[in-house]
């Protein structure tokens, strides 16, 4: 850990405590402390001696404040330790408090020269950008130079999404040659018919699981909940998950049958980088581009839900978006839905 971080100050030291409380005093010759005054004396020396704030490892107390003040979840407090370590190194046994803006810039020429993606790059800038201000909260730093620090803009990708026919294909690739069909379907299944996160769908709970009443509870960014159907052949398909495969892969593990839908063949609830790796290896099967991933089958379920006709308001709640920004893009997918429109409203259409 970087010593220069930590904020120069001085010990705390308590006034008049000499003057008070010393058996020099004219108020106390003569006379042994009383047990009350021996136990104040003792708590204002260990208030004395205490270290300051500042001097504890600042990096693990930003991580305490990302979890405890702002409620962060433990996936964003991972990305920001990940941001901040690679800025400990490149900060090297240089003080914070001696960074300029100019700096900083040399900091994001550093990331461009590791050739990092512009969106990894603005998103290590809005890191530096909460942990300086962090940095000022705290007194550590009397401004925030990193609120100057800009990024550059990025383009707005169009999102890779497959047709109805190719989502088919992958939602039927599982087959008995793999070692857990029944799970692996299930788990596409989830995909495309809630149109979840990988990290929601390992998530995912029994007690939050309503196949009779056909819909699953998702706990989304922020901690935010949100009420998604399920179409009855997802629901077919977790059932017979359940009911076959389940029941053998929590005999791989000793203690408290776990709470997971969606479980590994330990038994242990299945990592994000797995579903990834299921997600590739089936759309390899089918010859699906290689850009297919478990987020392509989310970008999917939205436009195709536009395509539809569903309302953008009510894709937005499905698809637990905190702006309705983020889900307009999809209306730039479908090519067929911006016809018909253009069809509809254009005079010369």
């Amino acid at each position: 850990m970087n010593t220069d971080v930590q904020q120069e100050m001085p010990t705390p030291t308590v006034v008049g405590f000499s003057a008070r409380y010393s058996v020099n005093s004219t108020s106390t010759i003569g006379k042994s402390p009383s047990p009350l005054m021996r136990k104040l004396l003792k708590r204002r020396r260990d208030k004395a001696n205490r270290p300051p704030k500042a001097n504890r490892p600042v990096f693990q107390e930003f991580e305490k404040y990302l979890r405890d003040e702002c409620q962060l979840a433990n996936n964003s407090i991972i990305a920001y330790r990940h941001d901040l370590k690679r800025f400990q190194q490149w900060l090297g046994g240089r003080s914070i408090k001696r960074i300029s803006i100019q700096k900083l810039g040399d900091y994001v020429v550093f990331l461009k020269k590791n050739k990092l993606a512009p969106s990894s790059i603005a998103r290590n800038v809005v890191t530096l950008r909460v942990f300086f201000k962090y940095l000022q909260l705290e007194g550590i730093l009397s401004k925030n130079v990193a609120e100057l620090l800009g990024s550059q803009k990025l383009w707005q990708r169009i999102p890779h999404v497959m047709t109805v026919g190719t989502v088919e294909k992958l939602l039927t690739a599982p087959c008995n040659k793999d070692m857990f069909p029944l799970r692996d379907k299930a788990l596409l299944e989830l995909l495309y018919a809630t149109g979840c996160r990988a990290s929601e769908v390992v998530g995912l709970t029994l007690n939050n699981l309503h196949l009779e009443s056909g819909y699953c509870r998702y706990h989304g960014k922020g901690g935010k909940q949100r009420l998604v159907p399920l179409a009855p052949r997802a629901v077919n398909s977790l059932t017979e998950y359940l009911q076959t495969e389940r029941p053998m892969l929590t005999e791989c593990v000793s203690d408290l049958e776990p709470s997971r839908v969606i479980l590994s063949r330990r038994g242990r609830p299945l990592r994000r980088e797995a579903v990834w790796e299921l997600v590739k290896k089936y759309a390899a099967r089918i010859g699906a581009p290689k850009e297919i991933s478990p987020h392509s089958l989310r970008h999917s379920f939205a436009t195709h839900m536009l395509a539809g006709g569903a309302d953008m308001r009510q894709v937005q709640e499905l698809l637990g978006h905190a702006s309705i920004a983020t889900t307009q893009i999809y209306t730039h997918v479908d090519p067929t839905r911006l016809k018909k429109i253009h069809a509809e409203f254009h005079p010369r259409a």
